[in-house]
């Protein structure tokens, strides 16, 4: 048996008028899901329990199979695993954005023009982070390029109480109020005004303003946390896994987790990430050995946050090529189980995450439901609700 989980990030969403009074999920194309959907148990699953915030980090979690309340000590730490750094008792991972700022004198007064620096490239990315290491890092504060606009930054015996915003929660909004506060916000608000004498002039971002494109004006820093302890998947669930995904945050997860990470050549997060890759990826780590496989796809959360309502139709329309896609090549390996859910919603209407309960569909192949529900938000309030996300290997590996 086989067991595959397509995540599409932030896939749920609300209603729109722009959409003939229909969700995204509901408008999109999606010939391979609708054809699974009358086969399949569909309902809703809290991912996010409560009094915890609805990040993909709580959220994949939760979906992978691990208890939030047990397991989460924090995003930046996730990602840390991903890209090697060897933290040690009393580090503090934060998670540090490449940001673009407007250009007011005072920082209060700057607006967030965009959390990602205009999805920045890695390569343009890694030499800016480059310079500000060389520029910032001391005994006390060290920085590690990521992927993309994700970085990471350790503070030496530091603390998770300086009160952090997640920058993609307040696009668009004046920043005076979100700025770091509490023990170490003075220290990281600094950081954060010198990384701008750092990056203003650099050679990346004056090409890019050159093209047209939005330069990385500052870092920010969110998601702070202590080093991670997960319980080995295989142990715990008796399977072999691999997760593939483009962010660190799902890497790390899977490392955490004694997981497989494979690199996808040309993957990114974004509409632009080679889906075709992850598609044979994902084929290649059933055939080295693999009995569960779960392909995270992070486009339709980038467009939710970006406001982005065609973007975010077209990101759930690749999701369903790669259900296809996944179907043809399983539908030749015997019998397998395949999950589509998303891991939280980002409404476009927010542009940041909500922690209501959201749609899951498993399917079956040994045994098919006999079902006339559709795969979205209003039809799954008429299935089986399941109270936590780990629920979901649960169903997917029950055999009655």
């Amino acid at each position: 048996m086989k067991y595959l989980v397509v995540l599409g990030d932030g896939m749920a969403d609300y209603k729109m008028d722009v959409l003939d009074g229909k969700t995204p999920l509901e408008y999109a194309c999606t010939p391979n899901i609708d054809r699974l959907a009358p086969l399949s148990q569909i309902g809703l699953v809290k991912t996010v329990p409560d009094g915890m915030k609805p990040g993909s980090d709580v959220a994949n979690l939760s979906v992978i199979g691990y208890a939030p309340e047990k397991y989460y000590s924090g995003r930046s730490p996730l990602e840390a695993l991903s890209i090697g750094v060897d933290m040690q008792e009393g580090d503090i991972a934060v998670r540090t954005n490449l940001v673009t700022l407007s250009g007011e004198d005072d920082i209060a007064n700057k607006t967030m023009v965009d959390y990602s620096a205009g999805e920045i490239s890695t390569a343009e990315a890694s030499e800016l982070i480059k310079a500000v290491k060389e520029a910032l890092s001391d005994d006390e504060f060290s920085f590690y390029a990521g992927v993309s606009y994700r970085h990471c930054m350790i503070i030496k015996n530091g603390t998770t109480a300086t009160h952090l915003t997640p920058p993609h929660d307040i696009s668009g909004r004046v920043i005076g109020d979100y700025l770091p506060s509490g023990e170490y916000g003075d220290k990281l608000l600094s950081l954060i005004e010198r990384s701008h004498e750092v990056l203003k002039n650099h050679p990346v971002n004056l090409e890019r303003i050159k093209n047209g494109k939005n330069p990385a004006t500052h870092v920010w820093f969110w998601g702070a946390g202590t080093k991670p302890s997960l319980d080995n998947f295989e142990e715990k669930y008796g399977l072999k896994g691999a997760v593939i995904s483009a962010v660190d945050l799902l890497k790390g997860i899977a490392i955490g987790a004694g997981m497989a990470s494979p690199e996808v050549e040309g993957a990114t997060g974004t509409l632009s990430t080679n889906w075709d890759g992850k598609i044979e990826v994902a084929k290649k780590c059933f055939e080295s050995g693999c009995d569960y496989v779960y392909i995270h796809m992070e486009a339709p959360d980038e467009c939710g946050h970006q406001g982005d309502v065609w973007g975010k139709v077209k990101a759930i329309e690749k999701v369903d090529y790669v259900v296809g896609e996944m179907v043809k090549y399983l539908e030749t390996q015997g019998d397998f189980t395949m999950v589509i859910t998303p891991d939280h919603a980002t409404p476009i209407v927010k542009k940041t995450h909500t922690a209501e309960p959201i749609p899951y569909m498993i399917y079956k192949s040994a045994k098919p439901n006999n079902g006339i529900l559709k795969y979205n938000e209003t039809d799954a309030q008429s299935g089986e609700y399941l109270s936590s996300g780990q629920l979901i290997i649960t169903k997917m590996l029950e055999t009655k």
